[in-house]
């Protein structure tokens, strides 16, 4: 099993979800986030300044089968990708098992 954690821009995730559900990832978790990225300069929007080092993204964490590990990472970066800096990044980790805590289950089964 993998787990994948990616840190898209909150204005694609609608699109990064529909592209995972495409790929028959129903669950996952995900929580809005606030990170300081490269980019430096401040911004000015309507005559007010402001920084842009603070950086509001939206963390997702998906556990799939190794199965489904490339397609999962396919559907993040053809959907959450803009091509201007800040798109984000995918983190990919080993997980050596999973329990479902109402059945007792173990393994990739839990993920069904």
């Amino acid at each position: 099993m993998k787990k994948i954690e990616a840190i898209i821009r909150k204005a694609k995730f609608s699109a990064v979800k529909k592209a995972l559900h495409e790929k028959g990832i129903n669950f996952f978790s995900y929580w809005d986030v606030t990170g300081l990225g490269n980019e430096t300069q401040g911004s000015v929007y309507r005559g007010v300044s402001y920084s842009t080092s603070d950086i509001q993204r939206r963390y997702l964490s998906i556990v799939v089968d190794d199965s489904y590990e490339e397609s999962t990472i396919e559907a993040i970066l053809k959907a959450g990708r803009t091509g201007e800096v800040g798109d984000g990044k995918i983190f990919v980790s080993e997980i050596s098992e999973a329990y479902r805590i109402r059945t007792g289950d173990k393994g990739k089964e839990t993920l069904n």
